[in-house]
């Protein structure tokens, strides 16, 4: 499924257990979305460790106001494309809106990401009931899962818009043991989404599996941002938890070893894209 990238230098293949020794050693994990065949190429390139086909793709690549619009076929398709860009980097590709809906729809929705699209980890929103049992479900069969806690896009109707989740010490509290749960239920990385810095670092100490944080503050093992906003292309207004790379660089390749270099060392995400 995957094609060398004769472009990139030379590195062994980032592992699911490769990313838990990076926590473990204190060492970043850099993690960027990708929809396509060529960008993707470009984040092997550049060395980023974690690519993301996320389901953003419904709003950056469709034009959709949510991400609810996207279906399992759409996931299939892009993330086939960008695995075959891609050589060491580890590919993780989004469950879409109902296809977690229930224990076997979350089977044979894994079993198509990674099967037909060359994903090597599959990720779900939420720690709803039936979530953890799914996330023990796939994790039992070998599909190694990634969590998502936090603003979780597809419940964007049952919050209201695009809020900020966890100021208040009770919900905060439930951000924290529902972290506690997929990690018990199976999952071995955890997006971080949208929360108040103090508690993506309290979730971060709070489980041994690495937390990835876009909006949750730079005490998380790692950082992922929506490629087209950290390129500052995206239409509209950027989110406050995102920064443009490219500006002041003269290309893709200059921005993007910009983002990487930043996360690693600790810079970003500075002060000014984080929630209290």
């Amino acid at each position: 499924m995957y094609v060398q990238n004769a472009s990139a230098p030379a590195r062994k293949p980032v592992t699911v257990p490769g990313l838990r020794a990076m926590k473990g050693e204190g060492r970043r994990i850099v993690v960027l979305t990708a929809y396509d065949y060529s960008f993707a190429w470009q984040l092997e390139t550049a060395g980023v460790d974690v690519a993301l086909v996320g389901d953003s793709l419904g709003m950056v690549v469709q034009g959709h106001a949510s991400t609810l619009p996207v279906t399992l076929d759409h996931m299939v398709y892009h993330t086939a494309a960008v695995a075959r860009g891609l050589s060491a980097t580890l590919l993780v590709s989004d469950l879409p809106f109902m296809s977690d809906r229930d224990v076997p729809h979350m089977l044979d929705a894994g079993a198509r990401l990674v099967g037909e699209g060359g994903a090597a980890m599959v990720k779900i929103e939420g720690a709803a009931p039936h979530i953890l049992d799914g996330i023990h479900a796939l994790a039992s069969r070998a599909i190694p899962v990634c969590a998502h806690l936090g603003l979780t896009p597809q419940s964007v109707h049952k919050f209201g818009g695009f809020r900020i989740q966890g100021r208040e010490q009770e919900a905060a509290d439930r951000v924290v043991a529902e972290a506690k749960a997929v990690e018990q239920a199976g999952a071995d990385l955890l997006v971080l989404e949208g929360v108040p810095t103090a508690l993506g670092e309290r979730v971060t100490r709070a489980v041994g599996i690495p937390v990835i944080g876009i909006g949750a503050g730079p005490h998380c093992d790692g950082q992922v941002l929506v490629l087209q906003d950290m390129l500052g292309i995206t239409p509209g207004k950027r989110p406050k938890f995102s920064k443009d790379f490219l500006a002041g660089r003269d290309s893709v390749a200059a921005a993007l070893a910009a983002y990487a270099d930043d996360v690693r060392s600790g810079a970003f995400p500075a002060p000014e894209h984080c929630f209290s």
